[in-house]
């Protein structure tokens, strides 16, 4: 009895995504001077992380990112951490939504979702 992908898929555990939106007080422009190589640099050993891809809105003013986590352990962490904690706190910060999703590997697979190393 062979098993379909999508059963495979369920059984095995997936990655996980982190969404992070938010609005910004002030001026896009003066807003977008936060973003520096040191900024981006904070991300590159946080534990369990495999990736992050920041999000701009200017006109909307809203901003965010998506993060790529080995497991849900190491996304609840961050959430749960002083990194993104700092943000919970900045008054220049509104609306900050956090969510944690599994992804659904064999059809992201499908789609050509950039969450494998193949």
């Amino acid at each position: 009895m062979h098993s379909s992908p999508i059963l495979i898929q369920l059984l095995e555990k997936p990655v996980v995504i982190v969404q992070v939106n938010y609005k910004y007080a002030g001026d896009p422009v003066e807003w977008a001077k936060n973003y520096t190589q040191e900024r981006a640099e904070m991300f590159v050993n946080l534990p369990g992380l495999k990736w992050k891809i920041w999000l701009d809105g200017p006109d909307e003013k809203m901003t965010g990112g998506l993060y790529l986590f080995e497991d849900r352990s190491s996304a609840q962490s961050y959430v749960d951490g002083p990194m993104l904690g700092r943000h919970k706190n900045n008054p220049a910060i509104s609306e900050l939504q956090v969510r944690i999703f599994d992804t659904r590997d064999e059809m992201t697979r499908v789609t050509r979702g950039p969450i494998f190393g193949d």
